[in-house]
């Protein structure tokens, strides 16, 4: 039994000595790079020194994750060892689903927070103008949710515009009409009244004769003719 403790410590104590010879950085999920390779080793040296050549023993995996998620476009990292002596990275970017244009520019990503814009990627996102505050920001994702989750206004609606808080347009990629929203209440059912509106105006060929449609009126779907 003895020496079979021993077989094991030996065997632990060269692993701990095997020197890290490659590092392996790995994006999962979608392959738009809001951050490279480059940028990531680059924050490993700034923060943590040289990795490469370095045996297991003076790395601390933990630490090394928390320096990579300290970059504003990670949103989580998985740092482990191989047997092979490689040191593996996978990591998640954050997923930006709006584009703010004011006086700052930044993007709304999916839970709802600031993410910084990438020198290294651009996100086709809907653009948010207008008077952009907490609230409104709140409410711009409650609505971008909504869209994502619905195939013809995701790859439709291309802007949303803030006039005040509970005053938000949509604007759409092939039409020149602009979509008075109103607030973010009862969302299922104004984009249900908005949809058969859409059908009916596709089928007769009036989409083009609308500047303005609105939803803030219940159960209804109010339009301004050009």
């Amino acid at each position: 039994m003895i020496s079979v403790i021993g077989l094991y410590g030996f065997s632990d104590y060269r692993s701990n000595q095997r020197k890290i010879d490659k590092i392996s950085i790995n994006f999962l999920g979608d392959n738009n790079l809001f951050i490279d390779e480059a940028s990531v080793n680059k924050l490993l040296i700034q923060n943590y020194g040289s990795v490469k050549n370095r045996t297991k023993e003076q790395l601390v995996l933990n630490t090394i994750e928390k320096v990579i998620q300290s970059n504003d476009m990670v949103k989580k990292a998985q740092i482990y060892f191989t047997v092979d002596g490689k040191l593996i990275s996978k990591i998640v970017q954050r997923k930006p689903i709006g584009r703010i244009e004011s006086a700052s520019k930044f993007y709304l990503d999916d839970v709802g927070k600031r993410m910084p814009l990438s020198k290294h990627h651009s996100a086709r996102v809907p653009i948010i103008t207008g008077k952009i505050t907490g609230k409104t920001l709140e409410d711009a994702y409650t609505i971008l949710n909504y869209i994502n989750a619905d195939d013809f206004l995701r790859k439709n609606v291309i802007g949303i515009h803030v006039e005040e808080e509970g005053s938000y347009q949509l604007r759409f990629r092939m039409e020149n009409f602009v979509v008075n929203l109103g607030g973010v209440d009862n969302l299922n059912e104004k984009f249900k009244n908005f949809m058969a509106f859409y059908a009916k105006a596709t089928k007769d060929n009036s989409l083009e004769k609308y500047a303005v449609v609105s939803l803030e009126f219940n159960n209804q779907v109010v339009c301004t003719k050009i």
